[in-house]
């Protein structure tokens, strides 16, 4: 006789199973667990980036030594190359502070901007630095921007933890409604209960790093973010209801 064999992680037809639920759980905590912990770090970054914009030019400046202002010196440009990590182009530029100076410093640019593209060795253009970072350099009326620029790296912290702390969220959602699903033995979810869902998600990952891409204004950032996600996912509910699909709360 046939006997029909069970386990923690099976579930009768049509209920989901605790596998599942078990691992959107677990995704959705390690996503919120590591968008707090870039969030912790963010005011370090934010701080530098505002002070970086409130720095003055050292002819400005009261006390030009202590490195706070924004300096300029002249250098020379020794090369220019690519560097190639899988398909990753990064673009170096060598150049050299002259007698007295310390030794050539090479130097990695934001992009292929004006000043890569026309420099060619022996050019002169002017390193400009702040603190101990050489954040761009400007060749007659050109500028680039190197990636030591303060600001990228909370710009990035930014886009990443709303990103993160987003889809977390969505996955712990998701983790309750499968939960509710299995103790009341609901039927298989309708493929417009994920798909809808899933495509809110992204419209409001996109709006949430669009956001922290475009401007460096916290507030308006976070506005923005609540605003696309509220928008998304109240879209994403009437769609679903008028699929067909069921109250997911």
């Amino acid at each position: 006789m046939n006997r029909s064999s069970s386990s923690p992680f099976s579930a009768p037809s049509g209920r989901p199973s605790l596998m599942g639920v078990t691992f959107a759980a677990i995704v959705g905590s390690v996503l919120v667990l590591v968008a707090a912990v870039l969030f912790a770090l963010l005011p370090g970054s934010l701080s530098e980036a505002r002070e970086f914009r409130a720095a003055r030019p050292c002819a400005e400046a009261a006390a030009p030594e202590n490195g706070d202002c924004l300096s300029e010196w002249p250098a020379t440009a020794v090369s220019t190359d690519l560097g190639r990590k899988n398909k990753a182009v990064t673009n170096w530029v060598t150049v050299d502070f002259g007698p007295g100076q310390e030794r050539s410093v090479r130097i990695r640019m934001r992009g292929s901007g004006p000043v890569w593209e026309t420099l060619a060795p022996g050019d002169r253009v002017t390193a400009l630095t702040w603190r101990d970072r050489l954040w761009g350099l400007e060749k007659g009326e050109l500028r680039q921007d190197t990636t030591e620029k303060p600001g990228r790296t909370s710009t990035a912290q930014l886009a990443l933890g709303l990103a993160l702390l987003i889809t977390g969220a969505v996955f712990l959602r998701g983790s309750g409604w499968l939960h509710r699903r299995r103790a009341i033995g609901a039927p298989p979810a309708r493929t417009s209960q994920i798909l809808v869902p899933m495509a809110a998600t992204f419209i409001a990952v996109g709006i949430a790093v669009t956001a922290a891409v475009a401007t460096d204004r916290l507030w308006l950032v976070l506005l923005t973010t609540a605003a696309g996600c509220a928008a998304a996912w109240t879209a994403a509910v009437l769609l679903v209801r008028r699929l067909g699909g069921q109250r997911t709360s």
